[in-house]
């Protein structure tokens, strides 16, 4: 039977900008050994893989499960491609304009809903403390943060390191010595700055060497970390970001206590059956 594959432009209003994810609209579980082949043939940094949950009471709201493939392994959690899989939805007609979609995935249960011409999505915000920059990345980046920072996960290791530097074009302008980041680094590297001349809040870049993505091009998932800090630094709950890759995109961002409420757009780019 012929799976419903889509290619999304998430955090954009236009084509080719933002961050690209496939989304897969399945109607019944496949195994991970099949949804990670089709992650690696279709070759975009991410693959989703929506399953519908049984009809539930609440007309309101559909639930169901969803994974996250990048082209060599599963991921945890994946802001962009969880728009995307809501994008999808939408506009494939399984969820009506006034309906919620409760998404239930390995980082827990991620509600999204239509705000306007966005879709918001409702993460966990992912806190950070100071912490020491360890030299070999301190050597990829060569720039001399204002502020060290590092998520600590539930079980006490290390998330994401985030930089915040001096300004946002040094955040613009920065070339990392990719070679010694795919060997160095464990985890990503979030470099941020407040927003100057662009007109938002804050600016950002994510490093992701460790799982073969030199630099990702928008990260939902870095705004969980990204948001709570800038909500702190300059007193105000709801922001307005822009991810500086060579594609871009633009996020609203809302903290509320310990959720993370990241707003967006996104644009299908193609439509198309697997067939295996």
């Amino acid at each position: 039977m012929a799976v419903p594959i889509l290619q999304i432009d998430a955090f954009t209003t236009e084509a080719f900008k933002g961050n690209p994810a496939a989304v897969c609209l399945l109607e019944a579980p496949k195994s991970e050994g099949w949804m990670q082949n089709v992650a690696a043939e279709v070759n975009q940094p991410m693959t989703a893989f929506v399953v519908p949950r049984p009809t539930v009471t609440r007309i309101s709201l559909y639930e169901a499960d969803l994974r996250w493939f990048t082209p060599d392994g599963e991921m945890p959690l994946c802001g962009h491609a969880t728009l995307a899989s809501a994008h999808a939805l939408w506009e494939t007609g399984r969820l009506t304009e006034d309906q919620e979609v409760r998404f239930h995935t390995a980082s827990g249960a991620l509600t999204c809903r239509r705000a306007g011409k966005r879709i918001e999505m409702d993460f966990p915000a992912l806190p950070s403390l100071e912490a020491e920059l360890p030299p070999a990345i301190a050597e990829a980046f060569e720039v001399r943060p204002v502020k060290v920072l590092c998520q600590r996960r539930h079980d006490g290791s290390s998330g994401n390191f985030l930089l915040e530097l001096d300004s946002e074009e040094t955040v613009r302008s920065l070339t990392p010595n990719f070679e010694l980041l795919r060997k160095a680094a464990k985890t990503g590297v979030i470099v941020t700055a407040r927003g100057q001349a662009s007109g938002f809040d804050f600016i950002s870049r994510y490093f992701a060497s460790y799982i073969g993505i030199d630099e990702d091009f928008v990260t939902g998932s870095a705004h969980c970390q990204l948001t709570p800090y800038w909500a702190s630094v300059l007193g105000k709950e709801e922001l307005t970001a822009y991810q500086a890759s060579a594609r871009g995109g633009v996020l609203s961002v809302k903290l509320r206590g310990d959720r993370v409420f990241l707003g967006g757009e996104a644009v299908t780019v193609m439509r198309g059956s697997l067939l295996c």
